[in-house]
């Protein structure tokens, strides 16, 4: 007893490996390279180059988030109870990353279809290659509960995983136009860069799965039932506003993200710039990364990201109100928007771990996989409304590919590229407002569930 409590008492004050840090992160540089690709361009694919309707393409984002509803509670039901040699969630990126790359490329395939079978060819590989990410991206997310048990290492965790995961993202945003262009067409040119991107993927899901290693375990003698799971869920006031703040983050990140191409190309009628935006913010993204764990130090996981909505929402007021032709001004507001999303995209993460041990303190079970996988199916479900949202708005306009806008139309762009994303702003400021679980809670916590061991 007195060896498994050093032991734990080690876990939770270590600070991890250089390489095993890094190691961790490859993966999320991956992952973006899918996450990012779907939310920026997908619904472009969809409705410029396959040729669907912006309702036949919001209809086939909703019908994939209802099939996460489903399999994202029982892979997190899978992850927490499997056991194996490699581990209980590292197998799952050893094994998952070449199904996912694959249906990834089909997702971004044009076959030559009726305009049934295409929206019939939309549904089946959007809807598979969701299932493959799920089995992937919850035990990769879940894994940073288990790597450490250490308040602060988790926040360097996150901001080194979030530095991947932009640069899967800044990647995928300057080039993806890059390599769609040195294509003969637009179709040939998606396919072959989602070709490549799940090469790449697939490798940063091995280096994860070499330099990691599971140390915080579930006590020996837990048996989760379903009941256990659901209880360390929805009984963990935590984890709900954790919950409020991921969903509403994602949901703002995913409207500017997916109207900026539409805003580029038809409000300021400058498609040129939009390679030159994504870069230009993402590389804005990684100097606020540089400052988001000090910010967490300072002001806490919570606080940061309430400093962080504030920024966001000035940055979004600024950006409504600067006229098209004030190319500098929409790139200044622009920056202030990523500078107070970095926060907002890291501290969530870095906060999911503690509130895994705030269950098992409460309820005596360490349900790791079905918290996760509730946060996966929540990111996931604001990025299908936040894009569903989109293509519906446009849609409900009179939205006309490749043709000139009506006013309607228009408006419709600039309002989701400003005004919505900052309503959100303030409900993640309400939220985060409410948020009790900080580094001296959660020290008591883990002290208290040593002890009880």
């Amino acid at each position: 007893m007195q060896v498994r409590a050093l032991q734990a008492m080690t876990v939770a004050t270590e600070r991890l490996p250089i390489a095993e840090r890094l190691g961790y992160g490859a993966a999320d540089f991956g992952i973006n390279l899918y996450f990012i690709s779907a939310m920026t361009y997908l619904l472009y694919f969809y409705t410029d180059v396959f040729g669907l309707s912006a309702a036949g393409a919001a209809g086939v984002m909703l019908a994939a988030r209802l099939v996460d509803a489903v399999t994202d509670p029982i892979m997190g039901v899978i992850a927490e109870r499997t056991r194996s040699r490699w581990g209980r969630l590292r197998p799952y990126l050893l094994f998952g990353g070449l199904p996912l790359g694959a249906l990834a490329v089909l997702t971004f395939s044009a076959p030559d279809l009726s305009a049934a079978g295409k929206l019939w060819w939309a549904y089946a590989t959007y809807i598979g290659f969701g299932i493959a990410y799920t089995v992937v991206s919850i035990p990769y997310s879940a894994l940073t509960a288990s790597l450490t048990l250490a308040h602060q290492e988790r926040t360097v965790l996150s901001t080194i995983r979030m530095a991947c995961a932009f640069s899967g993202g800044l990647a995928v945003s300057v080039g993806t136009p890059i390599l769609v262009g040195a294509f003969d067409s637009e179709a040939a040119g998606y396919q072959g860069a989602m070709a490549l991107f799940a090469l790449v993927a697939t490798g940063t899901l091995l280096l994860t799965f070499r330099y990691t290693e599971e140390r915080v375990q579930p006590p020996p003698a837990q048996r989760l039932t379903l009941a256990d799971s659901l209880k360390a869920v929805f009984a963990n006031p935590p984890l709900i506003i954790v919950m409020v703040l991921f969903t509403c983050g994602m949901l703002a990140f995913t409207v500017r993200q997916a109207v900026a191409v539409y805003y580029f190309k038809y409000n300021l009628d400058r498609p040129d710039l939009i390679a030159a935006w994504f870069g230009f913010t993402m590389l804005v993204m990684f100097l606020g990364l540089v400052a988001t764990p000090k910010l967490a130090v300072h002001y806490g996981k919570a606080g940061g990201i309430l400093l962080g909505a504030v920024v966001t929402l000035a940055g979004c007021l600024g950006l409504h109100f600067s006229p098209y032709d004030n190319i500098p001004a929409i790139f200044a507001w622009g920056a202030l928007i990523a500078l107070g999303g970095t926060p907002i995209a890291v501290l969530g993460w870095a906060m999911l771990p503690d509130t895994v041990e705030f269950a098992q303190w409460r309820h005596g079970v360490r349900a790791d996989g079905t918290i996760f996988a509730l946060s996966s199916f929540f990111q996931k479900l604001a990025k299908t409304l936040g894009g569903a949202g989109v293509a519906a708005g446009l849609a409900w306009t009179g939205y006309v590919a490749n043709a000139e806008q009506s006013t309607a139309s228009l408006a419709a762009i600039h309002n989701m590229m400003t005004l919505a994303p900052a309503a959100i702003m303030v409900a993640i400021i309400l939220a985060a407002r409410l948020y009790r679980l900080d580094q001296a809670a959660h020290a008591k916590v883990v002290q208290d569930i040593q002890e009880r061991e």
